[in-house]
């Protein structure tokens, strides 16, 4: 309170007026740390270590079998039964075991497009979708994620997906047509058919993640605004088609439509231990 009452008095600095917002702003919304439900592969762990402190973990193996540790709040829900939609604000406090894991690891809110290909822990499989996210997302290097040719495919991101709406019939009668995705020229048609439904932005995030650092995600209804450490790192109209779920995760999974390759796809041996911890979960909500 000290600090509000200086800069109402003697005028807020430039630098913090984007941080004076965003304190605003939660401070009148409604406050909720969510109901988190753990899916985890056989042998991953999710620990809680503390009142909001969870510990997420995969066990190194040198083989390629897949591995996930997630908290999620979509737990025997339908995609349109969905918890959250904009105006709101994701706030987490985040360190990993290394800054090079294998597969990817993350944070955020999408539509869970993918869960009929795998569903642990009682996760509700649904037909699949084309994607909507708006997360922190970290992608080792064996991933290509990008199918705009100008944005980073990999490493540590700030991300948004927005797809359009097709009904999973259609996209069932169109699976088939992924399989072109297997050979180089093919592929590069199928990245611009896709690009065509899917958008999305991007930008890579230049800290160490093995230290604790604060995220926001503040999601308007006309744009999303990342911050670590109550710094704006990226802000971005693309915006995904609520309403989505929370997830945070570790696997070791990675995928890559290169611009000029084919569609490669698979798991990837961690030799040590993964792990991701997350502390003062908080999502702030129009109530």
């Amino acid at each position: 309170m000290d600090k509000l009452y200086h800069w109402l008095t003697h005028g807020i600095p430039p630098g913090n007026l984007i941080r004076m917002t965003a304190w605003y702003d939660r401070f009148i919304m409604a406050h909720q740390t969510p109901s988190l439900h753990a899916s985890l592969s056989p042998t991953a762990q999710a620990t809680r270590l503390g009142e909001n402190y969870w510990r997420l973990e995969i066990p190194a193996s040198a083989t390629r079998g897949y591995r996930l540790s997630q908290l999620d709040d979509h737990t025997g829900l339908k995609r349109r039964e969905f918890l959250w939609k904009p105006p709101l604000s994701l706030n987490l406090q985040a360190r990993l075991s290394a800054a090079d894991l294998p597969g990817t690891w993350g944070f955020g809110f999408w539509n869970d497009p993918f869960s009929f290909l795998i569903a642990y822990g009682g996760s509700l499989g649904r037909f699949p979708t084309l994607p909507q996210a708006a997360w922190f997302f970290h992608a080792s290097p064996q991933n290509y994620l990008s199918f705009r040719d100008d944005l980073p495919a990999n490493g540590f991101l700030a991300a948004t997906f927005r797809s359009q709406n097709i009904p999973a019939a259609m996209l069932a009668v169109a699976a088939p047509a992924l399989g072109f995705t297997l050979f180089p020229r093919t592929a590069r048609l199928m990245r611009g058919l896709i690009r065509r439904v899917v958008s999305q932005d991007s930008s890579s995030i230049k800290i160490d993640p093995t230290q604790w650092h604060e995220y926001a995600l503040n999601w308007e209804d006309g744009q999303i605004i990342f911050s670590v450490d109550e710094m704006q790192i990226f802000q971005t109209t693309v915006i995904p088609q609520p309403p989505l779920c929370l997830v945070i995760w570790i696997d070791n999974q990675y995928a890559a439509l290169p611009p000029m390759g084919r569609l490669k796809y698979g798991t990837q041996p961690n030799p040590e231990p993964a792990w991701m911890e997350v502390r003062d979960i908080a999502i702030y909500y129009a109530g």
